[in-house]
This record gives C-alpha cells, sequence and structure tokens, in this order.
C-alpha cells in the first residue's frame, strides 16, 4: 500500500507539473534584430508616470458637485492631450502590469515562482533601448527592470521595502517621497555638470511609480477618503512634476508625457482577477508628439456607458491594450520597439506627419514578424521535416509578399493605407499563438493517456481476482521507439516523463487484464437498472460540480438534493433525529455559496483559544482604522496559534469524536485570524453537516444489512482492529465517494472561488503582517483553503474506519474517483471553454467590439 500510495503520488505530481509546460510556458523569443522608425522623433525625452492601483473611473469621474478631483489632469484630457481606458489583463498585478506597459508582452507566467518580483526569463523593454532611464518608485518594481537591461544606463532610486505597509498612517507619503526626490534630482542636475549634460541627450526616460494610491486600496478600499485623497496628491504632483521639467528643458517642447496606471482594484481593494474594475485603467498622453484633445458630435463606439458617466462624451475616446502603450513611448523618443512586444501601435495618439505614422506602423509590423519567424523557425528545428506542420495564413511566400507591397505603399507616399501593415500584424500574432501552442495537443493526449491508464489500473488493482502476463520486452520496445522519436526532435527532458509515463502504466493496466475479462463476464449478473441509475446520477453530479466552477450558487442547488437524500433511501423513518440534522446542515451550508465572495472529555484550553483568535482580528482591524499600526502582541498571539494548531490536537484524546472536535477547535482558530466577514460561519457549520454525516451513514450500512462497530462516540482508534470483520467495496460506496467530493468542491468554493488566492482581500492577513510579502501572504491564504480540505479528509477516514472498510481499499477508491471525477471534470471544463469560445466569435462576427 505505502509503494502504491508513493507511485500515485509521483504520477499526480507529474500530471500537475504537466500543466506549466502545456499552459505555462515562456512566450518569448530571443535572438532578433532590434526595428527602429527611420525618421527624427517629435520628443527628445519621455515622462511616464504609473500610479499604481488607480482605476480608470476613479480617475475620470467627477465629484457629486461636478467639480473634479484632478484639475490638472482633467486640464490635459479636455484641451492638451489624448485620453483613453487602457486594457489590462489577467493576472492583473503591479508586475505585469508594468512588464506590459514598459516592455510591451503580457506576463510570462511562470514569474508567479518568484512572486512577480523577477523574471525567468530577460527581456527587452522601453528603458533598454533607451539612451538613459531615471526610476524612482517601489523596490519590488524598479529593480527588475535595471536588471534585465544590457549596461548600466538604468537608474533607480528606491525606498525601503519595509515602507510598504498596509497599516501605515499615511501610505500616500510613498509618492510624496517620490514627487520630492524627482525635484531634488532635477535642481542638483543645475550644478552637476556631467548629470545635466546627460539630460540634455535624447532619447531619455524618467519613470516614477506611484505606489500610494495601491496601498490605501487595499487598506481602505477605493471608495474611502484615503484614496481619493491620495489620486488628488498625485495630480498636484504631476502639475509640479511638469512644471519642473519645463523649466528645466527651458520650455522646448521636446517632452512627451504618459500618465496610466498598471492595474485597477475591486471594490473591497483587492487585484489580481478579470474583473472590469481590475482590467480598465486610465490613460493620458500629452507633449511632444501627442494629438490634442478633439471635440466630436457624432456618439462614438463605446457603448459600456462610460463616457456619459465621466461627462467626456464630447471628447475622442482612443481605447488601447496595454501592450500597446510600448511602441507608443518608443516611437515618441524614436527608439527602437522592445523586441519581445506584441503592442499595436495607437496611430491615433501620434501627432506627426503622415508619413511618420506609416513609417511607424511598417516598423511595428517588422518588429512583431521578426518574433514569429524565430518562433516559426525554433519550432521547426525541433519538429521532424514529415510532421512540421507551417501556419498557413503567413507562409514564407505570402510574408515576402505583404511586406514587399507595404513597402511599395510608402514609396509611393500612400501613407493612409496601412492596412496591409495591421493585416501583417494581426496575422503575426495569430501565428505566434499558434506556435507557442504547437505541442499543446500532443503532450495533452499524453497526460490523458496516462490519466486513464492510471485510473483503469487503480480500477483493476481493486477488483483483480488474477493476472495474467504481459512480457516487459514489448513495452521496453515501445518506450525505446518514444525516447528515440523525442530525441530526434531535440524535446526537453520534461516531454520525456509525459510521453514515457504512459507506458509503464498502461504495461500494469495489461497485465491485470484477466481482472477485466472477470468484469465483464460477471456484468449480466449486476442488477442493471441499478448501474444505470448510478450511472447517470454520477454524471449528473459531476456535471453539477462542472458549472459551479463557473457559478457559485449551482452548490447550493446541489446541497439541496443532497438533504433530500434520507427520504429519498428510506433513511427517514428509521433515523429521523439525524436525517432532521442532516437536512438543516445541508440548507444552511448551501447559504453560502450565494454569499458574496470570499464529547465527554472538555477541551476548555480549545475553547479559550478559539475565543481569544476570535478577538484578535477585531482589535487588529480596531487599530489599523485608528491607523496605530499592527499590535505586536496581536501579531504574537496570531503566528503562535498557527504553529501550535498542528500540534495540539495530538494532546486530545484518541477516541474519534474527541480527536475530531480537538482538530476543530484548533485548526479553526487559525482561520479565525485569517477570516474578515462571513466566512468565519463556513468551518463550524460545514463540521456539523460532517459530524451528522458520518453518523446518518452508520444508519445506512445499518439498513443494508452492514454491521457497523460500536458506536463512534466510544470507537478508540488507537486500538486493535479485527481484520475478520474487513468488508469489501459496495456499489453505494460510489454514493459514498461523490458524497466526499461534492464536499471538498463545496470547501473550495463555498466562500469564494480559486480568485480568492489569486485576488484576496489583504485584510485576511493583516493579523499576521502588514508588510506586502506575496509568499507568505499566499501561503497563509493557501493555508486558509487547505485547512478545510484537510478536515474533509479526516471524516471520509472516520466514514471507512467506522464501517469496517479496510483502509488500503478505502484509499484505492478514493483515488479511482478522484481521477475519474478529476478527467471528466476537465473534460467538461474543457468543453465549457470551447462553447464559450466558439459563441464569443460568433458574435464579434455579429456585433463591433471596440
Amino acid at each position: 500500500m505505502i509503494t502504491f500510495f508513493l507511485v500515485g503520488l509521483t504520477v499526480h505530481v507529474v500530471f500537475f507539473i504537466s500543466i506549466f509546460d502545456i499552459y505555462f510556458t515562456s512566450p518569448l523569443v530571443h535572438g532578433m534584430t532590434p526595428q527602429s522608425i527611420p525618421l527624427v522623433p517629435p520628443a527628445s525625452r519621455l515622462v511616464l508616470v504609473v500610479a499604481d492601483g488607480l482605476r480608470a473611473d476613479s480617475l475620470f469621474t467627477l465629484l457629486s458637485n461636478d467639480s473634479s478631483m484632478i484639475p490638472y489632469l482633467r486640464n490635459v484630457i479636455e484641451d492638451m492631450g489624448t485620453w483613453g481606458v487602457s486594457h489590462t489583463r489577467v493576472p492583473t498585478e503591479s508586475r505585469p502590469g508594468h512588464v506590459a506597459l514598459i516592455a510591451g508582452f503580457y506576463e510570462d507566467v511562470s514569474a508567479v515562482a518568484k512572486g512577480w518580483k523577477e523574471n525567468p526569463v530577460e527581456f527587452d523593454s522601453v528603458f533598454n533601448e533607451s539612451r538613459h532611464t531615471w526610476c524612482w518608485g517601489s523596490p519590488d518594481i524598479l529593480p527588475m527592470f535595471a536588471k534585465g537591461a544590457s549596461g548600466d544606463h538604468v537608474y533607480t532610486h528606491t525606498y525601503p521595502a519595509q515602507e510598504e505597509d498596509f497599516a501605515s498612517t499615511d501610505a500616500s507619503r510613498l509618492d510624496s517621497w517620490v514627487f520630492t526626490q524627482v525635484k531634488a534630482f532635477f535642481n542638483s542636475a543645475k550644478w552637476n555638470s556631467s548629470l545635466r549634460a546627460s539630460l540634455l541627450e535624447d532619447k531619455n526616460v524618467f519613470f516614477l511609480h506611484l505606489l500610494g494610491i495601491d496601498t490605501n486600496g487595499h487598506a481602505h478600499r477605493p471608495v474611502s477618503k484615503e484614496y481619493i485623497d491620495n489620486i488628488a496628491l498625485v495630480d498636484s504632483g504631476v502639475a509640479e512634476l511638469v512644471s519642473t521639467v519645463e523649466e528645466f528643458f527651458d520650455y522646448d517642447g521636446r517632452t512627451a508625457y504618459v500618465f496610466t496606471s498598471d492595474h485597477g482594484m475591486t471594490n473591497w481593494g483587492s487585484h489580481g482577477a478579470g474583473h472590469p474594475s481590475e482590467t480598465l485603467t486610465p490613460l493620458v498622453a500629452w507633449g511632444a508628439g501627442v494629438n490634442r484633445a478633439r471635440i466630436v458630435t457624432e456618439p462614438q463606439q463605446y457603448t459600456d456607458g462610460y463616457l456619459k458617466d465621466w461627462k467626456l462624451e464630447h471628447l475622442r475616446r482612443v481605447d488601447v491594450n496595454q501592450a500597446d502603450i510600448a511602441p507608443l513611448m518608443a516611437s515618441l523618443i524614436g527608439v527602437p520597439i522592445p523586441v519581445n512586444s506584441v503592442g499595436v501601435l495607437p496611430l491615433l495618439y501620434l501627432n506627426n506627419s503622415e508619413q511618420f505614422k506609416a513609417e511607424s506602423m511598417y516598423t511595428n509590423a517588422i518588429q512583431i514578424l521578426e518574433q514569429f519567424k524565430m518562433k516559426m523557425s525554433q519550432r521547426k528545428e525541433t519538429t521532424l521535416s514529415f510532421l512540421f506542420t507551417p501556419y498557413q495564413p503567413l507562409t514564407e511566400s505570402k510574408q515576402a509578399e505583404l511586406i514587399h507591397k507595404a513597402r511599395i505603399l510608402i514609396q509611393l507616399e500612400k501613407y493612409e493605407d496601412v492596412s496591409l501593415c495591421q493585416s501583417l500584424i494581426s496575422r503575426s500574432l495569430e501565428g505566434l499563438v499558434y506556435y507557442h501552442t504547437y505541442d499543446r495537443f500532443f503532450l495533452g493526449c499524453s497526460v490523458v493517456l496516462g490519466f486513464v491508464g492510471w485510473t483503469s489500473y487503480v480500477i483493476l488493482v481493486i477488483l483483480k481476482t488474477h493476472a495474467t502476463s504481459v512480457k516487459p520486452p514489448l513495452c521496453m520496445c515501445v518506450a525505446a521507439v518514444i525516447a528515440v522519436f523525442l530525441f530526434i526532435q531535440r524535446s526537453p527532458f520534461t516531454y520525456y516523463i509525459y510521453c514515457l509515463l504512459p507506458v509503464p502504466v498502461w504495461y500494469s493496466v495489461l497485465k491485470e487484464s484477466g481482472t477485466l475479462t472477470d468484469l465483464i463476464r460477471s456484468a449480466p449478473s449486476l442488477p442493471l437498472w441499478k448501474c444505470l441509475g448510478y450511472f447517470v446520477l454520477v454524471a449528473f453530479g459531476i456535471e453539477l460540480l462542472v458549472v459551479s466552477f463557473f457559478h457559485r450558487a449551482m452548490l447550493t442547488v446541489g446541497l439541496a438534493a443532497l438533504s433530500l437524500w434520507p427520504l429519498l433511501s428510506g433513511l427517514f423513518s428509521k433515523a429521523k433525529v439525524r436525517s432532521g440534522s442532516w437536512f438543516l446542515g445541508c440548507l444552511c451550508l448551501a447559504a453560502f455559496p450565494l454569499m458574496p465572495v470570499v464529547g465527554r472529555e472538555p477541551n476548555v484550553h480549545l475553547m479559550l483559544h478559539v475565543a481569544v483568535c476570535a478577538c484578535v482580528p477585531s482589535l487588529t482591524h480596531a487599530s489599523l482604522q485608528q491607523k496605530q499600526g499592527l499590535p505586536l502582541l496581536n501579531q504574537v498571539i496570531s503566528w503562535s496559534t498557527l504553529a501550535s494548531s498542528i500540534f495540539v490536537p495530538l494532546l486530545s484524546s484518541t477516541r474519534l469524536f474527541h480527536r475530531l472536535l480537538s482538530i476543530f477547535l484548533s485548526l479553526t482558530s487559525t482561520y479565525l485570524l485569517l477570516s474578515t466577514g462571513s466566512e468565519a460561519l463556513f468551518p463550524p457549520v460545514l463540521s456539523w453537516l460532517m459530524f451528522v454525516w458520518i453518523n446518518i451513514e452508520q444508519e445506512a450500512l445499518l439498513s443494508q444489512g452492514v454491521s457497523s462497530r460500536q458506536e463512534l462516540s466510544v470507537i478508540d482508534f488507537s486500538a486493535n482492529i479485527d481484520i475478520t470483520r474487513i468488508r469489501q467495496l459496495k456499489l453505494d460506496d460510489i454514493r459514498r465517494s461523490y458524497f466526499f467530493v461534492f464536499f471538498i468542491i463545496t470547501a473550495f468554493f463555498g466562500t469564494g472561488n480559486i480568485a480568492s488566492i489569486n485576488s484576496f482581500d489583504p485584510a485576511s492577513v493583516y493579523c499576521f503582517l502588514t508588510v506586502f510579502n506575496p509568499f507568505i501572504m499566499g501561503g497563509l491564504m493557501m493555508w486558509k483553503v487547505l485547512f478545510l480540505f484537510v478536515y474533509i479528509h479526516f471524516f471520509f477516514l472516520v466514514q471507512d474506519y467506522g464501517s469496517w472498510l479496510d483502509i488500503g481499499t478505502s484509499i484505492s477508491h478514493y483515488v479511482i474517483v478522484m481521477s475519474m471525477t478529476i478527467f471528466l471534470m476537465l473534460l467538461s471544463v474543457v468543453t465549457h471553454i470551447l462553447t464559450s469560445k466558439r459563441l464569443i466569435l460568433w458574435r464579434k462576427t455579429k456585433m463591433h467590439f471596440p
């Protein structure tokens, strides 16, 4: 059984790792030649201001008296510049947002392993292509661009990381620090001749990262006075910044300004997911080379209603994708577009000649095409020639044709016609996706084959009566052929694991083929109607779980259906009290998915522990609201509780109910410290239902003629087991296992969803720390989720222990149910996603999407 468990663990770990190789590989390629616009740029320098965590509606919306909290930027929007909404992508975090803004590509998701602070693959950026870049702001953002730059021309000025404290008395001081440092920098340049000489050169960039708005949003929410006041402070700071810069350069009109944000923020102060409040960020550009505000009289193409809300319907709005800002900045100061950029130059922002716009668009197209060609070349080198399938819409001949025609149009001075360049860009971007996902189907089939093989093997192990022999040399030959094939294609090492793993798995399945033969022979003796009924119920139940991934309210439907189980199975007449408790427990638990996301021996010491932990969050949040910081005593209590909760239950009685109660009280203490709202009630309700479940299952076994152990309340799990009374699996155990899987999913989605890890409320961890640390904060949130998983597993084992089911068989059965459920759920999820994509494509053909 230990070997079986270790093999199963290894198989599932491999399958889990395969997700990253199939879906989360780096999109970056290297070796391309930087592409520059062959004309004089309109600006000599660029000032980039990024207000971290600033929502578009927070900046553009007027106050109740129709005045603006941003008088300077509002004046820019209405007179001096061009404005719009920058659309970000998930994950809406600071690092991915800045990479999209400055490097022009959407985050390499493998960077999550470094807490979004560094990139495992080097990349190009506007800063790297500039002559000099000076940066001021957060130590979490600035160093990564200096580290990735070639040479030493990127200079960073940061405050200590400890300043990023959600319990800060005034987080806006972070932005004040930046503006003060920039002003002091330009003042010092007046007396520093070498610095002044560098500043007077062209192709310079000044980057201001303002973290105060994001920090205040996390701590006080985006609708708070602190958040609004911080926006006003940034506006006045930008006005003073522009005055300082223009004065230093004698108002030469050669400075371009870009003001934007890396991501937005939800109303409850979090970001990371794809809600519009997180993905819609402001973009305001003005200065050298940028179009001034344009009055429009016709209705604009945007149907989101924001123009009216912001009272900007009379001004032209130009929306962009976040990555489009990188080629815009590169075009303004005449540096090469970052070689990894997938951004498309937004021409409506440029105030220059038609020739400059055409040449800029052509350069943008060639820059993206270079990535496509490099990606195609790499894929071609690692694929056998007779198996390689090129991207048909952009073959080498079509590339040459489009480039030639676009160049001819520019030579004929038909600058307005940039459709060929846009077509080349769109095809190149689609081709990049095609080659990036080239091996996805092959790897997916290998993993599915291994998954199905493993599930089949576990089923046969349980049903085994005898085994037949399959000669290993055949399997060895198959493995050798696969290995040679992968070697010829120069595949990565992990590909060998994914493709070779199914070989021993299916070898083990074939060894047990006799069991399958016996099962087929005995099939006629099984009650067909019962098997068919179970199959329909299981299929419906699994589909219900899949739909719950998209709509949490479906868990309420499922729990309501489960509440009727005693009535439908006839248990109600035999155990009315327990059936009633089951009914009420299911209905109480069913209320949580509808809410918004997010014994004889006393346990007096644990009760006291829970009471203290219930008070600590209240005291902590009260202290933070009064801007008094995180109390040291509360922090010590929180970390001590977390550490002790793992060991304290081991000191309790070995009787089942007492141990389960001890585990609940101990782990709930930590859960309470990580709770900020109604989710604190979820563990008690779930625990109540679990206790009822194991009792009512005893009644179900008795009604089926299976004698259970003595009363669960007096069972001592440390006592010896009478192995002569161990029973085998029954058909009803499938129903019991489905209940287990359903409760696992309910525990995960009952108070939130996966975004509650990626886009959680930072207030959840305030009892432990308030200084930003993604790994510790993420680890605490993961523990909050895993606690419920572990707790339900304990009850599942108690079910089997109390019903004389062999634990080894139980684990095998659990592996079967979980493996089959995961496979069917993945299949259903893929079906849902593909259906959604087809609907989106259909809708795009029916209506215009801005």
